[in-house]
């Protein structure tokens, strides 16, 4: 356990895309001796993710993107299958989703569920992700999706039934934890 945590020194080490932080700070360990660490964080912002699902079709949809991080980690192609999700920017977590919903899977969604919050990398991103589920319809698309081209994003919307995403977890062909979050979460709770 530790306590009173106090912030020392903080070194912006990059300010490209987002912000990278050195953080020096003190705090008081259980048998009340001080400790100074270092760490790094990465700061871009908080974000929300969505999984669409239609209850009577059974099917959910997904998108699939290149992510230069899985790329430079391994994955073959870089594609990595996805819910949709963005960064909150200066939205709330509902409005950004909706926006992102739209943008990327041309669907626009009357309705969102928030269901949880979680942090997916706590040891060195400060993002806190917010968990959204909505129905479907084919009435609800609005145009393609696909992104938006002045964020250079190619997206490839997927839709597909839930048993062969939940499938697509065990081969390896989804490896996203929001994603297999989601999935898991309209499994467990049997929305479709």
């Amino acid at each position: 356990m530790i306590d009173k945590v106090k912030i020392l020194k903080t070194e912006i080490l990059s300010d490209n895309w987002y912000v990278l932080r050195k953080i020096t700070y003190e705090y008081f360990k259980k048998d009340g001796t001080k400790q100074t660490q270092s760490r790094e964080a990465y700061d871009r912002g908080n974000g929300a993710t969505i999984l669409l699902y239609n209850q009577l079709q059974k099917t959910v949809i997904l998108t699939k993107q290149f992510r230069l991080p899985t790329y430079v980690n391994g994955n073959e192609n870089g594609m990595l299958i996805e819910a949709c999700a963005g960064l909150l920017d200066k939205d709330n977590a509902e409005d950004c989703i909706r926006r992102e919903t739209e943008e990327e899977t041309g669907y626009k969604v009357s309705s969102v569920q928030k269901i949880f919050e979680a942090y997916m990398s706590p040891g060195s991103v400060t993002e806190i992700l917010h968990f959204f589920i909505a129905e479907y319809s084919k009435t609800m698309k609005v145009n393609e999706g696909g992104g938006v081209e002045h964020e250079e994003e190619n997206i490839e919307v997927l839709e597909m039934e839930i048993n062969k995403a939940m499938q697509m977890i065990e081969t390896g062909e989804i490896k996203d934890g929001k994603t297999i979050m989601l999935l898991q979460y309209v499994k467990l709770h049997n929305l479709i």
